[in-house]
Formats: C-alpha cells, sequence, structure tokens
C-alpha cells in the first residue's frame, strides 16, 4: 500500500520542495495536514531555504480534504476530530509565511487542495489541469479560506458560479482569470515553479497575499447587488440547500469586515454545515454510490472482467435507442436489429437525435459525435449476432416475446457472449425459462432517457454466473453508469420499493386530495417533480403495464385505482398527446388541467374510500409521509429478502434511479432520520383507516421495536443467500 507521507527536500537553489503522497488522489487526511505543518515549520527554521514550493506526489495536486474523516464526524457528532486547516495551517503556516511559497499544480486542484493553493503566494499549473471548490456536493461550503480568496482572485460572479454550482475550471481559464500565474509543461512545472519563488524571494515578482486584495471584488454597492441576485438565485433553484445561502452570508461577511473576518466566520459556519442533515445526507450519497463497486462474491474471488467490443441491441424503441446511445457514447460498437426497415430507421434516427442533442448542449465535440454515429449498425435479422459479446433485448414487456428472442439469440451468438434483458419488472427466470444457458442471463435495467440516467440496475438469477455479472459491471463503469446489482423479483428493487409510492398518490387522490397540492408536496420535498407530472411524462401505457405486473405479484397489499384507465378512455395520454393531469403547450410550462377534475371525481365514486363520504384533512407532510413510507415499506421487505447487498444500494438507487433528493441520503436513510417509530406507528394507524395497503411489514415491525436502523447489516438468511 502507498505510503502517505511528507516530504521536504532542498535544492542547491535554496528552494524548499514540500511534496505530498496520499494516493490516488492525494487528499488532505489529517496525517498530511500535521506532515505538511512539521516540514513548513523546518523550511521556515533552516537558514538554507530562500523560498518554498508546495506540490503533490504523482501527477495531481489534491482532490480535496478526506471525506472519510466527514463521515467520522457525522457518526460521532465529534467535531473536534476536523483539524485548523483554515487559520493554523492556511493564514499562519502557508500565507503569513515569511519566505514565499509557490504551489505547483498539476492534474487537479479541489476543494481544500485549491485552498492551499490559494494560500499561496504564486500559482504555477500545468495544462488542462482541473480547479474548483466543489464542497457545496457535500452539503457544506469551502472551509479552508476558499470564500474569500476565490473572490478576491476572479471577481464575485465567476466565484459565486464556480461555488454555488460546484463548476470546476481548466488551468488555461484560472490563468485569463488570475487565479493561475503561469501555465507551463508539466516537465516544467517544478522547475519554473522554483525560480517563481526566489523571484519573489529577492523582490523581482510581487508576493501576494489574496486574502488582502481587494481590487476585483468592485464598490459595495456593486458586491451587495450580485450577492442579492445570487441568494435570491439559490432560493428558487435550491431551497432545501442551506449551504448555498451560507456561503453567499460567508462570503458577505468578508466584503464587509475583511478577508480575516470572513475566514473566521466561514470556519464557525463550515463546521456547523458538516454536522447539518444536509450534508450527513449528501455525504452519505458519496459513500453509497462508492460501495457499490463491491459485490460479495462476484468482485472479491479473483475474477478479471472480459473485454466487450460489440452489443447488440435488440429493439429500437426508446429504450433500445436510448441504450445504444448510452454504449457507443462509451467507444462500444452496437449492433441495433429491428423487425422491419421502418422501426430500425426509426430507431437509428432517435439515436442520431440522442447524440446531435449532446452536441447542442455542449457536453459532444462534433468529431467525437461523427466518431459515436460510425459505431452503430442496423439489422433486421441475427446473421450479425455471430461476433457480439453481449446482447441487450428491449423490447415490449410481453414474457413469449422474450422467451422466442432468447431462444433464437442462443442458438446464434457465441458461447461466451451476455444474454442480457432491460425488462423493468418481469422476473428473469421466466425469460430464461426455455434456454439452456441460463448462467448466462442477467438483468440490465436501465432507466429512461438510457442516454443519460446514469443508474444501471443489474439483475442477477440464482444461476447467473459471477464472470457475467462483473462484466455487466464494467460495461456499466465504461457508459458511465453506476451500476447497483440487485437480486430477482418483480419490480427488481427500485421499481418495487416505488411502486407504492405511485399507488400512495392514487390512495390519496381516492381519499379526496387534490392531485396537484399532491405534487406540490412532492416538489417541495425535493423531487423533480410529482408522481402525476411524471405519470403524464412516461405516458399511461407505462404506469398500465408494470402496474398489472406489480398488482398481480404482490395483490395483498396494492390499491386497485380506476383513474388511469379512465383517463386513457377519456382520450388522455399525458404529454405524448398534450393531455393529461396537465395541459401541455409548446413553448410553456405544464398548467394543470381543470377538465381532468370530473374524471377524477368519476374515479372517487367508483372505488367509494372516503370515509364518511368526505374528504380527508392532511398537511403537506402527512402527504409526503403517506406516499413515501409505504415505498420505506416495500424497502423493509426488498432488504428482508435479501434482494440488496446492503441498504446503501437502495439509498443510491433511490437517488440515480428516481431521484429522491440526495442531500436526505435515499429512501433507507431518510426512513432512519425520520425515525423508524415514527414511520411505523404512522403506517400502522393508516392501515386501520385505509386497509392493507399501510400495513407495515414484519422487518420494519421487528427493526422498530428493536430500535435497530434499517441500515444495520441484515442477517444472512438462506433466501437471502439464494436472491444474491
Amino acid at each position: 500500500m502507498a505510503e502517505v507521507k511528507v516530504t521536504l527536500e532542498v535544492g542547491n537553489d535554496g528552494v524548499a520542495i514540500i511534496t505530498f503522497s496520499n494516493p490516488p488522489a492525494n487528499a488532505l487526511a489529517v496525517q498530511i495536514i500535521v506532515g505538511l505543518k512539521e516540514k513548513f515549520d523546518e523550511a521556515v527554521r533552516r537558514n538554507d531555504v530562500k523560498a518554498i514550493v508546495l506540490t503533490g506526489r504523482g501527477g495531481r495536486f489534491s482532490a480535496g480534504f478526506d471525506i472519510n474523516v466527514f463521515e467520522k464526524v457525522q457518526e460521532t457528532g465529534n467535531i473536534s476530530l476536523m483539524p485548523d486547516v483554515s487559520v493554523d495551517l492556511v493564514v499562519n503556516t502557508i500565507e503569513d509565511c515569511k519566505k514565499p511559497v509557490v504551489a505547483a499544480v498539476e492534474g487537479l486542484a479541489l476543494g481544500g487542495g485549491l485552498e492551499l493553493a490559494l494560500g499561496s503566494h504564486a500559482r504555477i499549473a500545468a495544462p488542462r489541469t482541473q480547479l474548483g471548490l466543489p464542497e457545496m456536493t457535500l452539503g457544506i461550503i469551502p472551509g479552508f479560506g476558499g470564500t474569500q480568496r476565490l473572490p478576491r482572485l476572479v471577481g464575485l460572479s465567476k466565484a459565486v458560479e464556480m461555488m454555488l454550482l460546484s463548476k470546476p475550471i481548466m488551468s488555461e481559464e484560472g490563468k485569463k482569470l488570475g487565479l493561475i500565474d503561469a501555465v507551463v509543461a508539466s516537465e516544467e512545472l517544478l522547475k519554473v515553479s522554483r525560480l517563481w519563488a526566489l523571484d519573489i524571494a529577492n523582490r523581482r515578482k510581487p508576493r501576494i497575499r489574496s486574502l488582502h486584495k481587494t481590487d476585483k471584488l468592485g464598490s459595495l454597492s456593486e458586491a451587495y447587488e450580485a450577492l442579492n441576485a445570487a441568494t435570491q438565485q439559490a432560493r428558487k433553484t435550491a431551497p432545501n440547500m442551506p449551504q448555498h445561502k451560507a456561503c453567499l452570508d460567508v462570503m458577505r461577511e468578508g466584503i464587509v469586515h475583511g478577508g480575516y473576518t470572513g475566514v473566521l466566520k466561514e470556519a464557525k459556519v463550515f463546521r456547523e454545515l458538516v454536522l447539518s442533515d444536509t450534508s450527513k445526507g449528501l455525504v452519505h450519497s458519496f459513500f453509497a454510490q462508492r460501495a457499490t463497486s463491491k459485490v460479495p462474491n462476484v468482485t472479491d474471488v479473483g475474477l478479471k472482467p472480459r473485454h466487450v467490443k460489440k452489443v447488440a441491441v435488440i429493439g429500437g424503441g426508446l429504450m433500445g435507442s436510448g441504450i445504444a446511445t448510452a454504449l457507443m457514447l462509451g467507444n462500444i460498437y452496437v449492433v441495433l436489429k429491428e423487425v422491419n426497415s421502418e422501426y430500425l430507421l426509426k430507431g437509428i434516427r432517435t439515436i442520431e437525435a440522442n447524440v446531435r442533442g449532446l452536441v447542442t448542449k455542449g457536453k459532444l465535440t462534433q468529431d467525437k459525435a461523427e466518431k459515436t454515429l460510425s459505431l452503430l449498425k442496423g439489422v433486421l435479422d441475427y446473421s450479425d449476432f455471430k461476433e457480439v459479446d453481449m446482447v441487450i433485448e428491449a423490447v415490449i414487456e410481453n414474457v413469449p416475446l422474450k422467451q422466442k428472442i432468447f431462444g433464437e439469440i442462443e442458438k446464434v451468438c457465441p458461447a461466451h457472449c451476455i444474454l442480457a434483458t432491460n425488462t423493468s419488472t418481469i422476473d428473469l427466470n421466466l425469460v430464461g425459462e426455455k434456454t439452456s444457458s441460463q448462467d448466462r442471463i442477467v438483468g440490465a435495467h436501465f432507466f429512461s432517457p438510457a442516454h443519460v440516467m446514469p443508474l444501471l440496475e443489474i439483475v442477477r438469477t440464482e444461476k447467473t454466473s459471477a464472470q457475467v455479472i462483473l462484466d455487466l459491471m464494467a460495461v456499466g463503469k465504461i457508459i458511465k453508469k453506476v451500476p447497483v446489482v440487485v437480486g430477482n423479483c418483480t419490480g427488481f428493487a427500485v421499481n418495487r420499493t416505488f411502486f407504492p409510492y405511485f399507488q400512495g398518490a392514487h390512495v390519496l387522490v381516492h381519499l379526496g386530495v387534490d392531485v396537484f397540492r399532491i405534487d406540490r408536496a412532492i416538489s417541495s420535498f425535493g423531487l423533480p417533480m410529482g408522481p402525476f407530472q411524471l405519470q403524464d411524462l412516461a405516458g399511461y401505457g407505462v404506469a398500465l403495464e408494470t402496474g398489472k405486473e406489480l398488482v398481480n405479484a404482490f395483490p395483498d397489499r396494492t390499491f386497485n385505482s380506476p383513474l388511469v384507465e379512465l383517463l386513457v378512455r377519456s382520450g388522455r395520454n399525458g404529454k405524448n398527446n398534450g393531455k393529461g393531469y396537465y395541459i401541455y403547450e409548446k413553448g410553456s410550462k405544464p398548467k394543470p388541467d381543470p377538465s381532468v377534475l370530473p374524471i377524477i371525481e368519476e374515479s372517487r365514486q367508483l372505488t367509494n374510500i372516503m370515509p364518511g363520504g368526505k374528504s380527508i384533512s392532511v398537511t403537506d407532510q402527512e402527504i409526503v409521509e403517506m406516499m413515501l413510507f409505504p415505498a420505506v415499506n416495500e424497502a423493509c421487505r426488498v432488504l428482508g429478502e435479501g434482494i440488496v447487498v446492503r441498504a446503501s444500494d437502495l439509498d443510491i438507487a433511490s437517488v440515480l434511479g428516481m431521484s429522491f433528493p440526495s442531500y436526505r441520503g435515499g429512501i433507507v436513510f431518510w426512513a432512519d432520520a425520520a425515525g423508524l417509530n415514527h414511520v411505523y406507528r404512522s403506517l400502522k394507524k393508516w392501515s386501520e383507516l385505509y386497509g392493507n395497503f399501510y400495513k407495515p411489514s414484519r422487518f420494519l415491525e421487528e427493526r422498530a421495536r428493536r430500535g435497530i436502523p434499517l441500515s444495520a447489516p441484515t442477517s444472512s438468511s438462506p433466501a437471502s443467500k439464494s436472491r444474491l
């Protein structure tokens, strides 16, 4: 294992090179911070040292402060585990150092790494070095002086953009802005940095302490105007994110009362935010995503992923074309098969539109787009399947059709070829029932639009080989997806967990709650849109198809709502035809459609579940809980049956697959934070009032009774072992 250390070397020129090393990204662990302080103190004491150059080993400066420390602080509530970096190291040791300090940055300087460089008296960078302060993504603000020094170097508006949007820049732009003093070739970086440091020591170049600069801040009234505008914007775009307003407040403090006062305020606010619920949720999401790469008996048994060069996609509809696009963007050759020329051409055009759309948004260059599109071949038969490494079937949710396709591809594909299905609900054992290749059959469940949504749910049966799982995980990473391995059941992990959420919305409507109020309450909670607007967006066919599968699988705990069928009968199909719960007109936002209310009333009459025929009275919080607690309840069953490896897999899957707010940590983390007793008691009360849909699961009841959080590991039962 590579050593975590800080070294000091003094050259004949009198320049001390202080190098810190903590592979792979030189995270600023507590040990590194202590080592930096010691080496700086030594360099200052030594008479043979005229100047200092600070750099990171291995072609990277630093990715920032060690996030593991945040996790420990949040677990223990002990803020004293956080070292004093801002004042003790960056101000007193680096910025106020008696000898000039030059930061030589390469690869990346992010978060606390960039803040160390900002405290130096000059910054020399290699080409294409990434510079940024992404702390907002962890629910905190820059805590080592970044909120004060960055505006003084690049100007207020650019600093606000870089911090509030966590938007990095390259060293070339940094040079234009004044953040970087010079951009030089990597091989010249240390040489130029040494000379620069000596020039400062010999007064040939200025020794700039950025905390004391004011020339880029503008007048006080201009600064106030810019910060007030940014605060208004933050209220609109990030209402549940306290770190945004906190960052702007701290910047304002420094502008009014001076940089050093701003640094002291920043350090105080930073420590408060580390212990906030928002930061706890975001840090948990970060580690949950990282944990998905470890799957017992797959990633720990010495297997290596095979190289998947060519993939066949069967079906060029919305999902198939999206999957093909994602694969091609990952530089994987795709054979797209359809049943006739018309459908094939439509699929190819959709893929082209997907790729061109990325060019329009500035996410892809024209050259890369052309190269991507050259990786596609459209076919009408299986003749090209004899050389593919994987097939992904993406046809409609029809069991006999899928069985027929798998029977055919088994005969034409090579023996090593992975046979994957993109089904979102159908049991994989049914799909592969008539084949003799069940060790090669796996679920590759993408979320729509497949080339945009980051989650890939990898579904294994009891017979799927570890090699196949590992290969698909590797493909997922190549195409920039987060692969989460789950067991086989109807709806798998994500759709099964969140089906009760959508059902809960329908229960509320039939109890008399306004459909548009439900959507507003869920949007305020932090999901991008409410369940009814989402249903409009997806189209009612999807809701009816998946609904049938899940109702058949779990008849004891579902609510049969006639509403969607009534909407279809009245000629509505959501956004597809511009008519749903909302009205969709080109160029304007969706507007609630009052003409849908009589249809909703008809549905209420059919179900007749309103107590005494009167609408129930609920708060917005109760609306959210009456929809999401049933999802938590189903998550408990998923955990109890061993469908997921760990609870945090369900958390990150809910964030990436269902857009559950990452700052709430995911569905399981949020339930633990809400309190299991509260979840259990609420469900029990509602089940007595409104029926079995709300009946608490045994797993939830047991955990609540014993005071064990849902995130605690489940005991391995034979059932769960067979799932995974």
